[in-house]
């Protein structure tokens, strides 16, 4: 029995290097709490440079990939421009002293920093998410431990060992920005523990141990992103789309496209339309082979064939496709948690599903999509009639909905969209996270609001109750809007 308590411990070397950690962490919160406006602007635009210039970011990516053996070279270099994406925003909001005035309310609110930040890296981004977060959390005036997935924490040491160096060279403390040299569940679990706040961007057990921490915890749900099709769209332009966001970084995000609803009408067009793009169609026995390596009996995912190359992918299944090929697409078989390929792939294969009868019947039958998997994430929809795209947005239950982009390119912010940069998006409570937005500066930050007297703003209890009001039940008429009766406690 002791033996196996000792192995469910972290290790004294483990012990020790947390509490270095803390202990510089608080010494340099210290300082950067004093820094105004200028100085953090300053910084975060000397550490995003240190990672996302194209060499930087050439060799982080190079080391990504070999470490992990997971990734796309050439779409995961596009990451690059996310960090840039992500410094344009925060440099366009305040974060140190009044970051908000509503004269008309009385209202002023003062930016503060969240403290100490524990920021779960996942193997996916061991690049990216340590340089999103960094910005965020030092526009904010945090400091941040990162813990890097153990299957890619060289890459994410090395990220974040470049951006000190970049604190350094500025006069600013590199214990700003930490990283866990010997990480571990349990080492993530017990950072988690001991934070101020923590931004978990990883699969969902980490996501729920994150919120068993007794901390606030920021967290993403799980994505089984579906692009949905009217009669309106543009199919050539659709599967573009569809494969842009499927192949990038070999579609390992929540984001990338894993399924595609179309019109029973516009089916052999959208099939022909995505083959024309890279798209390998599989044959019905393929597509039972590849059901075998990507699925256990239970429904399982298998973590084998996640973001890997189409190729890589169709020999696991015992097949060959040609060396063109930028993705496989499957005929679905069905909605329904039966039908494993409605599921989420995390990998450069996507089903396409037809739908019978009219436009609503069709989102009917993505409701039921997401009742399998990926609710409150996100998805997309082809169309060019206003009216629909209305009725969608109303209808699905998912925190962002693209309309006629790629889903895993736009979701998390785009240059020519007006979604907030991020690389990690809550789901709401559909997703089980707190909010339904993507993760940025707002949420790095504490906010203190002050408040001053203003004329008093009371309808009258005629206006307020409407058509219920019956002035026969307050005897003594209606109470007068005085100081007295305006606090309410």
């Amino acid at each position: 029995m002791a033996e196996q308590k000792t192995r469910k411990e972290m290790t004294p070397e483990q012990v020790q290097e947390l509490d270095d950690l803390f202990a510089k962490a608080r010494a340099a919160q210290k300082i950067i709490e004093t820094y105004d406006q200028a100085k953090v602007d300053r910084l975060i635009q000397a550490v995003a440079w240190s990672v996302a210039n194209t060499t930087t970011f050439h060799r982080l990516v190079e080391m990504g990939i070999e470490e992990s053996g997971l990734g796309d070279y050439a779409s995961r270099m596009n990451k690059r421009m996310k960090i840039r994406g992500v410094l344009r925003d925060a440099l366009r909001q305040p974060s140190v002293g009044v970051i908000e005035e509503d004269p008309e309310r009385g209202l002023v609110k003062y930016g503060k920093p969240a403290g100490i930040i524990g920021c779960i890296v996942p193997t996916t981004n061991p690049d990216l998410t340590p340089a999103g977060n960094a910005i965020y959390a030092i526009k904010a005036r945090d400091v941040v431990i990162f813990s890097p997935h153990p299957r890619s924490q060289k890459t994410t040491f090395e990220t974040v060992r470049l951006m000190r160096e970049a604190l350094e060279a500025e006069g600013a403390p590199a214990d700003i920005l930490q990283c866990i040299t010997q990480p571990s569940l349990l080492v993530s679990q017990a950072l988690m523990k001991r934070a101020d706040l923590i931004i978990a961007t990883g699969g969902q057990a980490l996501v729920r141990q994150a919120y068993s921490s007794g901390k606030p915890a920021y967290g993403v749900g799980a994505g089984n992103a579906t692009e949905f099709l009217d009669e309106t769209a543009d199919i050539k332009a659709t599967a573009m789309n569809c494969m842009l966001s499927k192949t990038s970084d070999f579609g390992s995000g929540c984001s990338a496209d894993g399924n595609v609803l179309v019109p029973r009408s516009k089916y052999d067009e959208m099939l022909d339309a995505l083959a024309e793009v890279g798209g390998y169609r599989a044959t019905a026995e393929q597509r039972s082979a590849l059901d075998t390596v990507m699925w256990d009996a239970e429904g399982h995912r298998l973590p084998d064939t996640v973001a890997i190359s189409p190729q890589k992918l169709a020999q696991a299944a015992g097949f060959e496709i040609p060396a063109a090929a930028k993705f496989i697409f499957v005929e679905g078989t069905g909605i329904g948690e039966e039908h494993h390929f409605c599921k989420e792939k995390l990998t450069t294969l996507m089903a396409v599903h037809p739908y019978d009868g009219s436009f609503e019947d069709g989102v009917a039958l993505a409701l039921e999509l997401y009742e399998v998997g990926g609710k409150g994430h996100s998805c997309g929809i082809a169309s060019n009639d206003d009216e629909h795209i209305d009725y969608f947005g109303k209808m699905m239950p998912v925190s962002r909905i693209m309309v006629n982009q790629p889903n895993s390119r736009a979701n998390a912010g785009a240059f020519n969209n007006g979604m907030p940069m991020t690389s990690s998006m809550g789901c709401g409570t559909w997703g089980g996270n707190i909010i339904s937005e993507n993760v940025t500066l707002k949420h790095y930050m504490n906010t203190t609001w002050v408040s001053r007297k203003i004329a008093v703003d009371r309808p009258s209890d005629a206006e307020l109750f409407g058509d219920f009001y019956d002035p026969a039940m307050e005897p003594d008429g209606e109470a007068k809007p005085t100081d007295a009766a305006v606090t309410v406690s």
